[in-house]
């Protein structure tokens, strides 16, 4: 549980931040009552909507939320992969499915989205494609799939312990995916949403042989430099610790060297909780285990937002992140006639 609620910890701040730089009128973190949140201002979406189901099918939200209570006591790590394959489905071409295809409307040309390689380590469809199914039970081609990842990632969120926020409802799914857009515009798994399974294969570089220097990553406290080696040690040349570490391939990633990197480590920078500030208070001290966690204290702006969410009990980045995942949940969604209402998340319905 520890590794994937701090997982969690890091996409929660890495949407957060990502999203207050989309706005530079949201640099400082928001100061208000998480009850007291406004909806986004969604005058080029009319049709999303609070509670949009409520007549078509009254129950929706309550089935997607009892699915999901069944499903996180026995997959306690689903919250952080709804997470991140919502934002990873949001940031390309917006919140509309297109990740869960499994084709690209039969194009010869095309590959699905999820085939991407900054796609290939995401999880949760079978989980999404579930309550999908239950859906269909009560009201059959009515829920659409994009709807239902993002109410199930809210009520994930909850279930872990983060905020409540309302979400509007009324996406359609699209009759396409993005395979080349994934490519262009998702960063690879070395960088800072390669939160899944990491092993050391992401931080030998920077723990041997950072860009190319021979020394580890300065930024690095001389204390966790210690502990991650003794965890990752280098498979290039173990005796010495300073040959640049070999390829490894997808496969090889999967594998554990010695352990897996955030279970060796998670205990060390987080007491665990996915929303509470040690997460904050780990890259003050120069505890980032990525090198994308600790370049959060490169910039002013971003340094100023995690100095803030570290002085508290969490009540402000969970106010800012209620609002960035409002915001997120809302980014170029299809509504009215757009798209389509799938009967299968992984299938588009055919014309």
């Amino acid at each position: 549980m520890q590794s994937s609620t701090f997982r969690l910890a890091f996409l929660v701040v890495l949407i957060s931040v990502l999203l207050s730089l989309r706005d530079p009128s949201k640099g400082e973190p928001q100061n208000h009552a998480i009850h007291g949140i406004s909806p986004p201002k969604l005058d080029h979406q009319p049709s999303l909507e609070y509670d949009f189901y409520r007549n078509s099918c009254p129950k929706a939200e309550s089935i997607v939320r009892s699915s999901m209570a069944q499903i996180f006591a026995a997959h306690s790590d689903t919250p952080p992969a709804l997470l991140r394959l919502l934002f990873h489905d949001c940031f390309i071409q917006g919140c509309d499915a297109s990740i869960l295809l499994d084709d690209s409307n039969e194009s010869t040309n095309r590959s699905a989205e999820k085939l991407a390689i900054p796609n290939q380590t995401l999880k949760g469809f079978d989980k999404v494609e579930k309550i999908k199914e239950e859906l269909e039970k009560a009201c059959p081609g009515v829920v659409s799939c994009a709807d239902i990842l993002v109410l199930a990632t809210r009520d994930g969120i909850v279930l872990a312990g983060g905020p409540f926020y309302p979400v509007f409802t009324g996406r359609r799914d699209s009759n396409q995916s993005y395979f080349q857009e994934a490519m262009d515009d998702i960063p690879k798994p070395d960088g800072g949403h390669s939160i899944g399974k990491i092993s050391c294969e992401f931080i030998q570089g920077r723990l041997f042989n950072f860009s190319g220097t021979g020394q580890p990553d300065p930024s690095i406290a001389s204390d966790f430099l210690d502990e991650m080696r003794r965890n990752c040690q280098d498979s290039g040349n173990s005796s010495n610790g300073t040959a640049s570490p070999p390829m490894v391939s997808r496969a090889m990633s999967e594998l554990t060297l010695g352990m897996t990197y955030y279970q060796g480590l998670s205990s060390s920078v987080s007491s665990g909780s996915a929303f509470d500030t040690h997460y904050y208070q780990s890259l003050l001290q120069g505890r980032g285990l990525l090198f994308s966690d600790q370049q959060l204290m490169a910039e002013e702006k971003t340094e100023r937002l995690v100095r803030a969410y570290a002085s508290d009990d969490g009540s402000t980045f969970q106010i800012d992140f209620a609002r960035s995942m409002m915001k997120m949940s809302s980014l170029s969604v299809l509504t009215g006639s757009q798209g389509q209402v799938r009967l299968n998340c992984s299938k588009m319905v055919s014309s």
